[in-house]
């Protein structure tokens, strides 16, 4: 590579994540900047499906994230199963099997937290859909770094539990239903 990568979009997503994600996703354009890195909660004894799924809805080619994974422009990331995405540094992805954190490996917050000490102000962070309070503190440790935060509004999220969590925690965030969400991003330049 000649230049670094351009600072990414996260997404964290549980119950009600394809719904969310189908609404944000395919929308954005093949020229999009940055690369996309979503956590959902999926069973740890399941193959994930998503980026299968996205790659066949989406303009920007979908994978599932591999450990030492090169982050690449217009690429989107998913977690795969059983195991915490982490952003090693501004180039890579690492996989880890640490502990489960809130139930869930992979974890939003421990995601969310990597990017933050990594990309910090540059970042932009999306917290959709979801029946727990993963991702909350995460998304708290991206608006200290000064990065900005949207978080899906909850009366129509699938399951407000996450939405909620982290509005509480995060009330600076913007509160924003998908389509405001879609058009945000779809306006995300250099």
């Amino acid at each position: 590579m000649t230049a670094d990568p351009r600072p990414a979009v996260m997404i964290g997503a549980s119950a009600g994540a394809v719904e969310a994600l189908s609404a944000i996703l395919p929308t954005l354009p093949e020229s999009f900047p940055r690369p996309v890195i979503v956590i959902i909660h999926v069973p740890p004894d399941r193959r994930s499906v998503m980026a299968e799924i996205f790659d066949a809805k989406c303009r920007l080619s979908a994978i599932e994230a591999e450990d030492k994974e090169p982050i690449r422009p217009g690429i989107i990331y998913f977690a795969p199963p059983d195991y915490h995405l982490l952003i090693e540094d501004e180039r890579t992805i690492a996989l880890s099997s640490e502990e489960m954190v809130l139930f869930s490996r992979p974890s939003i917050d421990v995601a969310f937290e990597s990017a933050a000490d990594v990309w910090g102000k540059s970042l932009i962070a999306i917290l959709l859909s979801g029946a727990n309070q993963d991702g909350a503190r995460g998304l708290r440790a991206i608006a200290d770094a000064g990065g900005t935060v949207i978080v899906q509004d909850p009366k129509g999220a699938y399951a407000a539990a996450m939405p909620e969590a982290a509005i509480r925690l995060v009330p600076e965030a913007r509160v924003l239903p998908l389509e405001a969400i879609a058009a945000y991003l779809q306006g995300v330049s250099l």
